[in-house]
């Protein structure tokens, strides 16, 4: 039941793993070379969000993206896909947001979207970034794996990549 996969992004130091933790959860772990304040800035801002959430390879584009991040506050991101006739729409509630440690949101654009916690445990200038997204059954994270496999070491070596490039590293 419990599946782990580990994908080796460019930087080989810093290995995205997901781990299926019961029927209905995935647990997803990066350590990023930033503060947990400017990762958590570059997962709340959407001017720097952008920069890095669409998997390149998947040949998606966001076209939009709407974050008020509060409890209570909402998002939406809006994409064009080449195999998409109309735009994706990603969208849900803030649960819970506390500034460089923790964000929950809910997944609201189908009855089997889940509700997902991120954390930023700070550890000597670097990041622990955990994410676990909880779904309501054993059939929707089943279809939620065939995407997540590949597109969250992608997405997260993005950020890694984007974080770096803003000099993260000496912040």
């Amino acid at each position: 039941m419990v599946a782990k996969k580990e994908n080796e992004p460019v930087r080989a130091s810093n290995r995205t793993t997901s781990e299926r933790t019961s029927e209905r959860e995935m647990v997803t772990t990066r350590t990023f070379d930033a503060p947990s304040r400017l990762v958590f800035e570059a997962w709340t801002t959407p001017e720097l969000f952008k920069h890095w959430w669409v998997p390149k390879s998947s040949g998606a584009t966001l076209l939009s993206c709407e974050q008020d991040v509060r409890v209570g506050g909402s998002y939406r991101l809006v994409f064009s896909h080449p195999k998409a006739t109309t735009p994706l729409e990603f969208f849900g509630k803030y649960l819970e947001v506390v500034p460089n440690a923790r964000l929950a949101w809910t997944n609201e654009e189908s009855a089997d979207g889940a509700i997902t916690t991120v954390t930023f445990e700070e550890r000597d200038g670097k990041t622990l970034l955990v994410m676990h997204e909880l779904y309501p059954s054993m059939e929707a994270l089943d279809v939620a794996i065939e995407g997540m496999d590949e597109a969250m070491p992608e997405i997260f070596g993005q950020l890694d990549e984007f974080l770096l490039a803003r000099g993260a590293s000496k912040a």
